[in-house]
């Protein structure tokens, strides 16, 4: 089927296009620089500019499924400015697509829309599944407007699922890129007291996540983008340092971290333990479930 990527040009959207296009789908991604993606994708790869007053909305029209990826990174300083934008970005492009959905002859089946662990908001020791309770910080509340704005595809009679993603482990960028540094300098630890949960994903797992939620009718609704198996940052911490071959004792104390992240640290410091309950129910199986041999793929060597 042809299927419509927003912000397929990232971390995760540079690997989901490829993984689709191996599956035999028709891709087609919307981008803001349209010219200088297509010298870095493949020629089978429809490149199209999503700028104000481009002619993309009819590549939405007659499409199979689309993917929304498109969003500002959380990875900065939560100024009042940075909050609007990454507020703004979620809002302004999942609000578009779905008006372009609206106008559609032939609607697409499904949209799968990212969204984020950080709904559930700090739960310390708390298990979390699709079921429980969502949060009431900034990120909490910037998740559920953000699959708010999704769900309005939902009257049109498209499917929606909507993908609550964890730290994504890969290579080449995601928060590894920024960890790896002081490991392999010898200064690497745990971020904080070390007993807060992080619940990961293996970056080839979250693609086939996405995949299997495109192709699967039976997924509607929130999905868990996380491995079976969550680990405390001091366990994480333990893994990468034995898949470097580097020690993993000094950790970065959580004072020091809130003065250097500021408000965004509390995305490392108190973390959530959350497990793909649904993802399991419907039969999804995770190539990485373990924290050792994924970071061993990603990190290790």
């Amino acid at each position: 089927m042809r299927v419509v990527v927003a912000g397929g040009t990232g971390f995760i959207g540079s690997v989901l296009w490829e993984s689709l296009l191996a599956k035999g789908h028709d891709v087609v991604l919307l981008t803001r620089d349209a010219s200088r993606s297509r010298d870095h994708i493949h020629p089978k790869v429809h490149v199209v500019s999503w700028a104000p007053g481009a002619a993309w909305e009819s590549w939405v029209d007659g499409a199979g499924g689309i993917v929304n990826l498109a969003g500002e990174s959380i990875a900065q300083r939560w100024t009042n400015a940075a909050k609007a934008r990454i507020v703004a970005s979620r809002l302004e492009a999942t609000e578009k697509l779905c008006a372009a959905i609206q106008k559609a002859i032939l609607k697409p089946s499904v949209l799968v829309n990212a969204s984020a662990v950080g709904i559930y908001g700090p739960r310390g020791e708390e298990t979390l599944s699709e079921d429980s309770p969502l949060g009431s910080d900034f990120l909490a509340t910037t998740c559920a407007a953000w699959e708010e704005a999704a769900s309005v595809a939902e009257p049109l009679g498209v499917r929606v699922a909507l993908i609550r993603t964890g730290v994504v482990l890969g290579r080449e960028g995601g928060a590894l890129a920024k960890m790896l540094p002081p490991f392999k300098a010898f200064l690497g630890g745990p971020i904080g007291g070390g007993g807060q949960w992080m619940s990961w994903i293996h970056r080839d797992d979250l693609v086939a996540l996405y995949a299997f939620a495109l192709e699967n009718p039976e997924v509607v609704g929130p999905l868990n983008g996380t491995a079976p198996n969550p680990v405390t940052m001091k366990a994480f911490a333990t893994a990468l340092g034995h898949a470097l071959h580097r020690p993993s004792f000094l950790s970065a104390p959580a004072p020091a971290v809130r003065l250097l992240l500021g408000e965004m640290a509390t995305v490392v410091l108190d973390g959530q333990r959350v497990v793909p309950k649904k993802a399991e129910g419907l039969g999804f199986r995770f190539r990485f479930p373990q924290i050792d041999a994924a970071l061993r793929d990603v990190a290790g060597g």
